[in-house]
């Protein structure tokens, strides 16, 4: 069980049809609810890499909304790492 104080950095890659969809504006209005900072930024192959910081469980109901398949475009894979958070982060941007 993690600590509901632990701050915490996820970065997600999301595989599928994920450019071109609003799917990085929808990312974003999810961080935003969860209260995370950090960005969504289409890949040159087709992915979109999510940086989150925050709350680990907001990170972790992040996370499980990017898998949910209830978000623009299609969802096929989202691959995720877990680190020590960087900070210098604010609000949470489309790049």
């Amino acid at each position: 069980m993690s600590d509901e104080n632990e701050v915490t950095r996820l970065t997600a890659w999301v595989h599928g049809s994920v450019q071109g969809v609003g799917f990085r504006w929808w990312t974003r209005s999810r961080a935003l609810e969860l209260g995370l900072v950090g960005s969504a930024a289409n890949l040159a192959d087709g992915r979109v890499e999510v940086v989150a910081e925050g709350p680990r469980p907001a990170c972790e109901r992040l996370l499980t909304a990017l898998r949910a398949g209830n978000s623009p475009g299609r969802v096929d894979h989202v691959a995720d790492r877990w680190s020590e958070p960087r900070g210098g982060l604010r609000g949470f941007v489309e790049r």
